[in-house]
């Protein structure tokens, strides 16, 4: 049999990062076997569904590497087939008109809770405050309408509800591919509305037809789904449809074991990508938060098809944790192809200096593979790289401001002789150029060093000199060493 998955959104919000987990696992069980994986946008919600969340869920998928290998099925372009459904298990007495209205049940469940209450006052019997309970749970049970068994309607033309005829005595069982063996009493399901009073299908009945026409064969989604599948179980038997396998994954919780929620970090999956993760990095975290295999730390997507299973996920919920996606996003940030890198990183360095001049981005390609180990994210990459652009003359740190004093700046005055004689700007020159330098006057480059990276970078970090030194080129070092020297600065001339 083929596997088959869906990751079925509703386009109400953005996508959330519960949500992209639950769409790569998808993506990487299909794989794994050789199958599809299919997406089906749930937009039946009218009132709340955008054609933005739609783009931004397409969006944040595409950029995750997580393709459909179907075009998009639209829920909403789909509902006379769920009418048809509905109808046809009326058809068979599984299903029936219901007349009660949502006054009706509400006037059932405050009377329910009136019995509750009056159960609890004092002056009674045991077996008065036995009956009291007894028929306020009954009242408060699930529902079941007075129509299930052909009750007349209470005037002609009376608007109804379609209701399913919920199993009354056979326990509703799940072999969940994650939690395992669960069984639910059926008295705890009530007749659940496939068509609302305007004729409009529910999101219970729609789910079913669509994974069954889509020839879904595993619904794997997050545990907060698991009632919701023992109502659904039901639809499919009423239809005389096989079930798919079910997999009820454990929810992302904060760092603090709670919910998780905005105060835990970004949940949206573009907020990531706008926060300077790479989109590799966040998959093999998003991987890694309730799967496991082996000792293994890091995948890559195509690593994990070759190894995803539902058996290797966990049911305990993980934990969301910064600081691990951090790590995991460095190593495919020193990975990454630099060309590649450097056009992901060039945006956040727009945020703080044009970038419209050939000579910078020329040094920030060349530079870049140095400065990989120095940056998490892309927007630490680009804090790495300030010295690039910036020689923070007018901000020296406390250190840089007393390497520029005294004989040190003597010293500076006098490297940048050999440094104007230099014909060779390359790393290699440079290093070779130090080298003589501290040979000829007895130095060291732990007392040359200071000043002259003082003067280059003003103190911002940076990584040995002599790369330093040749990425920004003659001029440019020759430049920023003037604006310290005495008599060189266009003021002191």
């Amino acid at each position: 049999m083929t596997v088959i998955t869906r990751f079925a959104p509703s386009p109400t919000g953005m996508l959330h990062i519960g949500g992209a987990r639950t769409a790569l696992f998808n993506a990487l069980l299909a794989r794994r076997h050789g199958g599809k994986f299919l997406l089906r946008i749930e937009d039946t919600d009218k009132a709340r569904s955008t054609p933005e969340a739609t783009a931004a869920i397409l969006d944040a998928m595409d950029w995750l590497g997580l393709h459909p290998d179907e075009p998009p099925v639209y829920q909403s372009a789909r509902i006379d087939r769920h009418i048809a459904c509905a109808n046809a298990m009326v058809e068979s007495g599984r299903a029936f008109r219901c007349y009660a209205t949502n006054a009706d049940l509400q006037a059932r469940r405050d009377a329910g809770e009136a019995k509750r209450a009056a159960a609890k006052q004092d002056g009674l019997s045991n077996e008065q405050r036995l009956a009291l309970q007894s028929e306020a749970e009954a009242l408060l049970a699930p529902y079941r309408s007075e129509w299930r068994d052909g009750a007349p309607p209470p005037a002609p033309g009376a608007p109804y509800t379609v209701r399913l005829r919920a199993p009354d005595n056979t326990p509703i069982l799940l072999e969940d591919k994650v939690q395992g063996k669960i069984t639910l009493q059926a008295h705890e399901i009530d007749d659940l509305i496939l068509l609302r009073t305007d004729g409009t299908p529910t999101y219970m009945l729609a789910v079913v037809v669509d994974d069954h026409d889509m020839g879904i064969t595993m619904v794997l989604r997050g545990d907060d789904h698991l009632r919701n599948t023992f109502r659904q179980i039901p639809i499919y038997q009423a239809m005389d449809w096989a079930l798919p396998e079910f997999a009820h994954i454990p929810l992302i919780h904060g760092s603090d074991g709670s919910k998780l929620s905005k105060r835990h970090g970004a949940l949206s999956t573009l907020a990531y990508r706008d926060m300077g993760y790479l989109p590799e990095g966040l998959a093999a975290y998003l991987l890694r938060l309730g799967w496991s295999h082996g000792d293994q730390e890091i995948f890559t997507l195509d690593e994990a098809a070759e190894l995803f299973g539902v058996d290797g996920i966990n049911k305990a919920p993980a934990r969301l944790d910064l600081d691990k996606l951090n790590d995991i996003n460095g190593h495919f940030i020193r990975a990454a192809d630099d060309d590649r890198l450097l056009g992901l990183v060039l945006p956040f360095i727009a945020q703080r200096t044009p970038i419209d001049d050939p000579i910078l981005v020329n040094r920030l390609r060349r530079a870049l593979p140095s400065l990989k180990d120095r940056g998490n994210t892309l927007p630490e990459l680009a804090t790495a790289a300030q010295f690039l652009w910036d020689a923070n003359a007018d901000n020296l740190t406390k250190n840089a401001r007393k390497a520029l004093k005294g004989e040190k700046l003597d010293l500076l005055g006098k490297l940048r002789a050999p440094l104007d004689a230099a014909d060779d700007w390359t790393i290699e020159a440079m290093q070779d150029l130090l080298d003589s330098f501290c040979a000829e006057h007895a130095l060291t480059i732990g007392q040359v060093g200071p000043p002259l990276r003082a003067a280059v970078s003003g103190g911002l970090p940076a990584p040995d000199l002599a790369p330093v030194l040749a990425w920004l080129g003659r001029d440019e070092v020759l430049s920023r060493i003037d604006i310290h020297l005495p008599g060189s600065s266009p003021a002191e001339r």
